[in-house]
């Protein structure tokens, strides 16, 4: 039991480290937690929408791909450049103590290799979340996130995904809550 509660306490690290890609853009901040729970649902609809991919196998590995950053932080693109991130060995570490831990790695690591269907799926989640937050921040004004809009959507391989990152860009981030509705606004 105790190895299991170690377990929660780490993952539960992820709450509280930041991405760090934002730092580079200037505006906007979530953690690695923020951002896996909206992988996680991403991958489903994705999954949902590709008639052979295992539904189940999606969302738990877009809940567990960057389980590595509890051990690890967050590494952005430039870091990445002069950093060495073992992950492989940090998830190892994580997980080897739990009776799970081999399910855990064995998603990890089908995501990583980037083959499977539910692979490629989540490598598109993980983009398409990026989208929806780069998208937010384009809308309240930071200039910079459209030219990072540009490079993610060439990073998307499904067409589904590419559907949905069409209409993320089309659509403005508040549409969701405010309606431009003078009634609303009025009378509350």
């Amino acid at each position: 039991m105790n190895d299991i509660v170690n377990f929660l306490f780490e993952v539960g690290i992820l709450k509280k480290t930041p991405r760090s890609g934002y730092q580079f853009l200037g505006t906007g901040s979530e953690s690695v937690a923020d951002h896996s729970f909206r992988v996680a649902i991403i991958a489903y609809l994705l999954a949902k929408n590709e008639p052979e991919a295992d539904l189940q196998k999606a969302v738990l590995m877009g809940l567990f791909h960057d389980f590595h950053e509890a051990r690890t932080g967050d590494h952005n693109y430039v870091n990445k450049r002069y950093v060495t991130v073992h992950e492989d060995k940090a998830v190892n570490d994580l997980v080897q103590k739990v009776s799970v831990g081999g399910e855990i790695e064995a998603l990890i690591h089908e995501f990583n290799a980037r083959q499977s269907i539910e692979a490629r799926l989540v490598q598109d989640a993980d983009q398409l979340d990026f989208i929806l937050e780069l998208k937010r921040q384009q809308d309240v004004g930071n200039s910079s996130a459209n030219e990072w809009l540009k490079y993610s959507v060439k990073r998307l391989s499904t067409d589904f995904a590419k559907s949905l990152a069409h209409e993320i860009l089309k659509t403005d981030s508040s549409d969701w809550w405010f309606a431009k509705k003078e009634e609303l606004w009025v009378n509350g």
